[in-house]
């Protein structure tokens, strides 16, 4: 697969990842070389990625416990520590080997120690490869707010390595499908339906190819996400509210981003549905696909009021409203949408039908 060239850097696949990793370390002459991990890429994941690296290097590991809950300020202010009393300087690297929060945790904790160090991504999970590390977005969540805290700063170089999918549990491979089926519902009917078809996960190098590519163009356009880019968000006003509610609720399941995200876009498919004459047959198709996928989760109208108060807090509002993308059609999202208050009880009665 080629490299994908994004403004500033390149996402880097497989062999080609650690052709490019070698060739920058050989270059750039660095201090130091950080590698960044969670106890399951610690395991999994750093011993074949350090046998791929050509030549002799100064590394430190820092390894961070794994998890949502721990996206915060700080196991930030661990890791600064940690990188002051390991001697880093401004001409170190920090490589971010792990899924989504890693990476979002390392691009911040770069980005601010000593005002700004290098640093690569190398996601680990699905989810991470088709998302988190790809558009610069980094920072950690507030509580249990999500994502509340960051900056949008730019890697070095993204490298995107599949043989590391082989260390998931199949829940995690869901949770990552579910953005790629957005991007599907987002950009590309062709795509959404041929990510309809896949039944396992054996072999998803070119449809995750393809999840880079549309992210990519969305935010070549938009990097600061002023505009468009707020398309990437579909699914994720609701979802993400969801996905707070249940990390701060112990007695709820804790959700994974992708299955919060999936029953946001159910959600968002039917207020679609009834500000945007979304078709009837394409809300059906929505809900359908992604029911045979995620168990439905349910709600009980105390869980719904809690969720509804967490919207005040999302990242797309602006002078007090909150700001929805929704679908007029397979691939044809609007951005900025205001949602009456009297849907939401229609669109979480409309998930919990039958």
């Amino acid at each position: 697969m080629q490299s994908i060239t994004s403004d500033s850097y390149a996402v880097h696949f497989n062999h080609k990842a650690y052709e490019a990793l070698n060739d920058h370390l050989s270059q750039k002459g660095y201090s130091k070389v950080f590698i960044m991990v969670d106890e399951n890429t610690h395991e999994h994941c750093l011993a074949p990625f350090m046998a791929n690296i050509v030549g002799e290097y100064d590394f430190e590991i820092i390894e961070i416990e794994s998890g949502e809950i721990n996206k915060t300020i700080e196991t930030c202010t661990q890791v600064w520590h940690v990188l002051s009393e390991l001697e880093g300087d401004r001409k170190s690297v920090l490589i971010n080997l792990g899924g989504g929060v890693l990476t979002d945790l390392g691009g911040f904790v770069a980005s601010c120690f000593k005002r700004g160090i290098d640093f690569i991504n190398v996601p680990t999970t699905l989810l991470s490869m088709v998302d988190a590390s790809v558009g610069g977005k980094t920072g950690v969540d507030l509580g249990s707010l999500k994502n509340q805290i960051g900056v949008i700063n730019q890697p070095e170089m993204v490298l995107i390595i599949t043989d590391f999918l082989k260390t998931l549990e199949e829940r995690q491979l869901h949770s990552g499908f579910a953005e790629m089926l957005k991007h599907g519902l987002i950009k590309s009917e062709n795509y959404w339906n041929d990510l309809k078809e896949v039944e396992d996960f054996d072999d998803l190098d070119e449809l995750i190819y393809q999840s880079v590519v549309i992210k990519n163009e969305v935010v070549l356009k938009d990097p600061t996400e002023q505009n468009i880019r707020k398309m990437l968000n579909y699914g994720h006003t609701l979802g993400h509210a969801i996905e707070s509610y249940c990390l701060e609720h112990p007695e709820k399941d804790t959700l994974l981003h992708g299955e919060a995200i999936a029953v946001g876009m159910i959600l968002e498919a039917f207020l679609s549905k009834e500000l945007r004459q979304l078709p009837d047959s394409v809300l059906e198709d929505i809900k359908t696909t992604f029911l045979n996928r995620y168990t439905k989760v349910t709600f009980s109208n105390e869980d719904i009021n809690k969720i509804l108060g967490l919207l005040k807090f999302d990242k797309k509002n602006s002078h007090g409203n909150i700001n929805y993308v929704l679908l007029n059609s397979l691939g044809n999202p609007e951005i900025d949408v205001k949602v009456p208050d009297e849907l939401y009880s229609k669109a979480f009665a409309y998930y919990a039908e039958p």
